[in-house]
C-alpha cells in the first residue's frame, strides 16, 4: 500500500472535511476524513492545517470493514 504526506489543506477544501457521527470531540481525539476523486484522506482535527495522509479508496473500505468486524482486537464502544 502506498500512503502520501502532505499539508491536509492542499488535499480537500475545508468543506470536505467531516467528522464521524459517533465523535464528540471532547476528548479532542478525532480524525477528519475527506472522499477525494479516487482516494480518501485523514487529518487530525486539531491540526487542520497540518499534515494529512492519502490512501487508496479500497485501502480505506478495507480497514473500515476491519474495524467494524472487530478484526483489529478492538471493540469500539457506539
Amino acid at each position: 500500500m502506498t500512503t502520501t504526506h502532505t499539508k491536509a489543506a492542499d488535499l480537500a477544501s475545508e468543506c470536505a472535511w467531516f467528522k464521524s457521527s459517533y465523535s464528540s470531540g471532547a476528548e479532542g481525539n478525532c480524525l477528519e476524513v475527506a472522499e477525494l476523486a479516487t482516494d480518501i484522506a485523514i487529518r487530525d482535527s486539531k491540526d487542520k492545517k497540518g499534515p494529512g495522509l492519502v490512501f487508496p479508496k479500497t485501502s480505506w473500505a478495507a480497514f473500515t470493514a476491519g474495524v467494524r468486524a472487530d478484526a483489529l482486537g478492538t471493540r469500539l464502544s457506539a
